[in-house]
Formats: C-alpha cells, sequence, structure tokens
C-alpha cells in the first residue's frame, strides 16, 4: 500500500466545482492582485478568527518579515525565536537585517518554551532584544501566557507564527490572536492550503493593519504615492477565492484530523513511543502527527517508507545549527531539547481523507517495527 503524507487531490475532488467556478470569477473579471476578492476573504478571515483585521499577503515567510517591519523592529536589533521550527521563522527576520537569537523548546509540545525565553532576556546579549516570536508548532498553541507575560516585562513585540496552527485555539482565542499580530502561512500543504503560495496577517490594531496594507503594496497608500519603502508582498485574488471555498470546509478537516490523532492514540497505547502531548491551554488541529521514539527515529522511518508510508522527520537539523546561521555562533550542545527532538522525531499522515484501510496499516506498520 502505497500512503502519501498528503493527497491534495482526494481533498480538491469533493469540492473541485466551487473551485472550478470560483477561478472562473476571477478570470471573467481580470483582477488577479488585491481587489474585492481579497478584501472578501480577508474579512471572512477576521471573522473566523474574531480578530479585528486580516491582511493578506504573498506567503507565510513575508507576513513574518512585514509584522516586523510594521512592528518598527531594525537592523541589528534581536528577534528571538525556536530553535526546533522550519527556516522562514528565522529567515524572515535576517532577511530585514534583524538579528534571530536561538531560544530551546518545550520537551513535551515542542514549541518555544518561556523558561529558555526569560534566560536569554536575564542574560548578556549582543544585540538589543526588542521581539519575540512564538512559533505554534505542528498544530498547538505555545504557551502564550508565559510569552506575554515576559513581552510585558521586557517590552517585547510579539509576532505569532501560526503558520501550522490556522484554527487552533489558546484557550478560546484563535491562534495568531494574541499577540501583536499573526502570521500564517496557506501554503498548500497546509490544513488551509493555497493553489500557491499565500499568507495573511492578523491584528487588532487598526494603525499596524493599515501600515501593512501600505508595506505589502511598495509603500503606495494611493496611485504613486509611496509613504514608506515597501515591498511586492501583495495577495493574488487566484488564492483568495480558492482559500474562501476551502476556509468552509477547514473546521470539519480539523475535526476528522482530531478524530485521527485520538484513533492513532488509542491503538498506540502502551508501545515504547511518545504520542503528541497537548497541553491544556490548547487545542491541537494536528497539522502533524508527531511521534518521537527513543534514541533515533531512522529505523522507524526508513521502515515505514519501505512499507510504502511517506513519514517524515520536522525538522533533522535546528536551526542554530543550519549552515546559513553559522554567523550567529551557536554550537551543538547549546539547546538540548530542540537537538534531542530533531533527532526523535517522526511523523504520520494525518490528512482528513485517509481511508480506515489506510490508518489501520500505518497502526500495523508502527506495531510491526515496535515489537520487531
Amino acid at each position: 500500500m502505497k500512503i502519501p503524507a498528503l493527497d491534495l487531490k482526494k481533498q480538491i475532488a469533493p469540492i473541485r466545482g466551487e473551485l472550478d467556478s470560483a477561478i472562473k470569477e476571477v478570470i471573467d473579471h481580470t483582477g488577479f492582485i488585491l481587489g474585492e476578492r481579497v478584501e472578501r476573504f480577508e474579512r471572512h478571515v477576521a471573522q473566523y478568527c474574531n480578530v479585528k483585521y486580516a491582511v493578506g499577503v504573498s506567503n507565510g515567510t513575508d507576513a513574518l518579515s512585514l509584522a516586523l517591519l510594521a512592528l518598527g523592529i531594525k537592523s541589528g536589533e534581536g528577534v528571538i525565536c525556536p530553535a526546533f521550527t522550519y527556516y522562514a521563522t528565522a529567515g524572515a527576520a535576517a532577511a530585514i537585517g534583524a538579528v534571530p537569537v536561538f531560544a530551546d523548546i518545550d520537551k513535551d509540545t515542542y514549541n518555544i518554551s518561556a523558561g529558555s525565553v526569560r534566560k536569554i532576556l536575564a542574560g548578556k546579549n549582543k544585540v538589543k532584544i526588542k521581539a519575540v516570536i512564538p512559533v505554534h508548532l505542528y498544530g498547538q498553541c505555545a504557551d502564550m501566557r508565559g510569552i506575554l507575560k515576559l513581552a510585558r516585562e521586557y517590552k517585547l513585540k510579539v509576532v505569532e507564527d501560526a503558520a501550522q496552527s490556522f484554527g487552533a485555539e489558546f484557550k478560546g482565542k484563535k491562534s495568531g490572536t494574541l499577540g501583536d499580530c499573526g502570521a500564517v502561512s496557506f501554503y498548500p500543504g497546509k490544513n488551509l492550503g493555497a493553489f500557491g503560495d499565500a499568507g495573511c496577517i492578523l491584528t487588532n490594531n487598526k494603525g499596524l493593519a493599515e501600515k501593512l496594507r501600505i508595506l505589502r503594496n511598495q509603500g503606495n497608500k494611493s496611485s504613486y504615492i509611496h509613504l514608506f519603502l515597501g515591498r511586492n508582498n501583495r495577495l493574488d485574488s487566484l488564492q483568495a477565492v480558492v482559500l474562501d471555498v476551502k476556509l468552509k470546509y477547514l473546521d470539519v478537516w480539523n475535526k476528522k484530523r482530531m478524530e485521527t490523532a485520538g484513533f492513532y492514540n488509542r491503538k498506540l497505547a502502551g508501545l515504547p513511543l511518545k504520542t503528541p502531548f497537548v497541553a491544556d491551554y490548547t487545542t491541537h488541529i494536528y497539522h502533524q502527527y508527531v511521534l518521537r521514539v527513543q534514541g533515533q527515529s531512522k529505523g522507524l522511518l526508513e521502515h515505514l517508507r519501505r512499507k510504502g508510508i511517506d513519514s517524515r522527520v520536522f525538522y533533522p537539523i535546528p536551526l542554530h545549527l543550519q549552515e546559513c546561521f553559522k554567523y550567529l555562533g551557536y554550537k551543538k550542545g547549546d539547546l538540548p531539547e530542540s537537538e534531542r527532538a530533531a533527532r526523535q522525531v517522526l511523523t504520520l499522515p494525518i490528512y482528513p481523507e485517509l481511508s480506515r484501510q489506510e490508518k489501520d496499516y500505518i497502526i500495523q506498520s508502527v506495531k510491526e517495527y515496535v515489537n520487531g
């Protein structure tokens, strides 16, 4: 049996007619960048997240960079982010000249450790730290209580990286709506994915939302009047209408992911594997279902792949050990929880369209390896 990590064909097939009609509407009206269809999608996202403003942008990485720029983060200033996450979190900060400062993670949630952040802030740093980016990794929220407390204490800006958690909630509030703003990715593989690159920024601050709209559009508020040194980070209307159709189904899809996670948890109970821990302050929408093994994940990973199951490791090399960040001076052993997680985690497919037969096969294959 062949089971991919994600099967977008199965997701698209039942709603193909709606998607085709939405795309045809854009083509017929030939309004391809920003415009009323992007504005409509922004309204729907804001309503879904119960936030005042949603600003559509080109992708999740640009959402992070634009958010930092709009909040006044300057070249040479420090931005704390977890070492165990995708490159874009730190890359977006570095792209505007800011300096990534890496924090370690909580060993259970894999999210940024408030204790590690406090240790950084209380220590001696080569740069002045002005912001923190908590990543809501794999689909559950980071400990925003701890992060927001530190932000108030040290006067930091907070940009939530909600690339993997769109739809998850922290104590009843949607991820991305608790800090100064939240950056969302709609990369095709996300729980809510476009047909290309797309993203948005969530905020309750009217002035910040207005500045973001100007920055994403070449610093242009009205025709040929440029208020800031802006960027070309606009959202295409084709992506907006695709996302608008899919947004209606997101909660159903996320619920199916949760149900599959529950099934996996029950079937894997008692095995020497760590199934996902869900903190009491958050829901988990399972962008990824992550298992943790003792020692290294390599053996189980290779076994699952031989069985035709597309298991993956997110992420095999922590950011502080990546070659591109060598200039920051980190070394192996600096962030032990991040390094340990990178060796020990792997994923099981969890997309909503998995059949019972496929899920049974996945469980059977895991047990086959564990039981020898």
